[in-house]
């Protein structure tokens, strides 16, 4: 057992002082500090040195970090993105594709699973986000359109198990009958992203079964008071919503209006990372597009925004900057939220009894420092080492 000392502890509703979490694996408990020594079996002890202690952040929008990309469909990108987000707090992530090739697609779903059953250098794989191909042309953003169909179950079908999000255009889905095979599936949320839907179109989605939004305003129909749009729709319905949190995609004057109208346990911040994150300005790829990278965005070489270059702890940085919303709120809109939405919150996203062990100490300006996961450093600052995250 292992005893975490003079750390602000941040659970779900509060954050708390002059306490000791203890753990091994699992979060075994927290205690008042001054118990500790009537507390036998404890092997080691950290000092968090009046730092802040958090659960883990979980990402469920990311294609790439540290030059590699989830479409490269080999173990070694999947395990340098996961050694690369942990320096940035994450401690699970689902690997998103984009939509490119069929062949493509499968041999990186097919990748991701095998990666799931391996031990990865940081965060853990807890699925996979498909995004595309069943998406809009006209709101197809970064994604190449040469590839885009129309939503087929029968694609998805072997991969049931290992999806956690779909992302796709409902005013593409006929009948709706994507919607309703799929939503038979409870590990599945379904997410409107990269879509022309009407208002109408969408609530009708949402009434079906969708119950989830891909990086709400980008790729999408707008708000406007005559025509809705999907925002309109979002702000009518109660379904999670995914923020891209770096003053780019979303202005940050916005951010406490859109929080208050969604509700805070609804918001999902990610990243939308590509293979640029952690990396310096320069040229890279995305879903086989060349993409142009300077110190605050990515973007193809029309303009169009490509993903982004963001780390979680930055967005987490952005909302507390820019909202008037407690930490211990915002920790939830990048942990608690996401294993609620994706159902893994028996185990994960908050700091309680019987939970994994997976835990992100940083300092006050949300800067990481140690990041654990079940109950083991998977990255800790050396203030002597050149590092990008």
């Amino acid at each position: 057992m292992k005893a975490l000392i003079n750390g602000k502890i941040i659970v779900k509703d509060d954050i708390l002082n002059d306490c000791v979490l203890l753990y091994d694996k699992k979060i075994i408990g927290i205690i008042k500090k001054d118990a500790l020594q009537y507390v036998a079996g404890v092997k080691e002890v950290i000092d968090a040195k009046n730092h802040y202690v958090s659960p883990g952040f979980i990402d469920l929008h990311i294609h790439g970090s540290a030059g590699f990309d989830t479409m490269d469909a080999t173990f070694e990108a999947i395990n340098n993105i996961s050694k690369s987000i942990a320096k940035t707090g994450v401690t699970s992530f689902l690997p998103t594709t984009m939509t490119m090739p069929i062949e493509a697609i499968t041999k990186s779903l097919k990748n991701i699973k095998d990666c799931m059953h391996k031990k990865l250098d940081g965060a853990k794989v807890q699925g996979v986000h498909l995004e595309g191909p069943f998406i809009s042309k006209k709101y197809k953003g970064a994604q190449n359109e040469k590839y885009i169909m129309k939503p087929d179950y029968n694609f998805i079908k072997p991969y049931l198990e290992l999806l956690k999000i779909i992302t796709f255009a409902p005013e593409e889905d006929q009948r709706y009958g994507f919607i309703e095979n799929t939503k038979k599936h409870k590990n599945i949320r379904l997410s409107m992203g990269h879509t022309g839907a009407t208002f109408e179109e969408a609530l009708k989605a949402i009434d079906k079964g969708v119950t989830y939004v891909t990086h709400t305003f980008n790729g999408m129909t707008g708000l406007h008071h005559r025509n809705p749009g999907v925002i309109g729709a979002v702000f009518s319905r109660d379904v999670y919503c995914e923020l891209i949190a770096d003053t780019i995609h979303v202005h940050k004057g916005f951010f406490q209006a859109f929080i208050d109208i969604n509700k805070k346990e609804r918001i999902i911040l990610i990243t939308d990372s590509m293979m640029a994150g952690c990396m310096k300005c320069g040229k890279y790829s995305l879903g086989g597009q060349n993409v142009i990278v300077d110190a605050h965005s990515a973007r193809l070489e029309n303009g169009t925004l490509a993903g982004s270059i963001l780390k979680l702890n930055e967005a987490i940085r952005n909302i507390r900057d820019n909202t008037t919303y407690k930490l211990n709120e915002i920790i939830n809109m990048a942990s608690l939220n996401q294993a609620r939405a994706i159902g893994i919150d028996d185990q994960l996203g908050s700091i309680e009894k019987g939970k994994k062990s997976d835990l992100v100490i940083f300092d006050q300006d949300i800067n990481i420092l140690s990041t654990i996961i079940d109950g083991n450093i998977a990255y800790e600052v050396n203030m002597d080492e050149d590092y990008l995250c």
